[in-house]
């Protein structure tokens, strides 16, 4: 019997990528970046004119993704969906080249279980062939064939429309 496919993005979902804007925008302006202000918005949308540049530039810099905290739970639930289901890492790494080592090496190390030949590093993620599809940017369901889960991200509140789920225990929930 041919296992289910899940496809899981990274940043946002895996790896707290929201973190490391909060410490390089604090470093570089001594400035706070809260999850309160960026409820329902992009993080270059919150901030002063002046520092949008900086802002849009972080994940392009070199070791940006590399050491981000881990989502809490991930690694448990994901483990647990391992001995039931295909697991694919499919992150849009082609937006930012730099990030491909960080990525990869970022994987390696949380999530080890996972074989690198089910990394996808990719732009369209309508070209997954998964049943699922779990991401914190619903766009990245257009065209996807399978059902696709949002993830819960300050930037994604106010979305709807899609199936959501707050966090890994409730991935948990519904796929286990």
């Amino acid at each position: 019997m041919t296992k289910k496919r899940i496809a899981i993005d990274m940043d946002e979902v895996m790896a707290d990528s929201i973190a490391r804007f909060q410490e390089w925008y604090g470093r570089d302006f001594q400035l706070e970046l809260t999850l309160e202000a960026l409820h329902g918005k992009n993080p270059r949308d919150v901030v002063a004119p002046e520092h949008q540049p900086a802002l849009r530039a972080y994940p392009n810099a070199e070791g940006f993704f590399r050491d981000l905290p881990v989502i809490k739970d991930s690694q448990r639930v994901i483990k647990a969906l391992a001995e039931r289901y295909e697991i694919f890492i499919a992150t849009a790494a082609m937006e930012f080249p730099n990030s491909f080592l960080d990525k990869y090496q970022w994987l390696q190390k949380h999530f080890a279980f996972i074989p690198w030949p089910n990394y996808v590093f990719c732009g369209d993620k309508s070209i997954l062939n998964a049943d699922y599809l779990i991401d914190d940017n619903a766009y990245n369901f257009d065209g996807f064939r399978g059902e696709g889960l949002l993830f819960d991200a300050p930037h994604n509140a106010l979305q709807t429309g899609y199936r959501r789920v707050r966090g890994w225990q409730e991935v948990a929930d519904i796929l286990l």
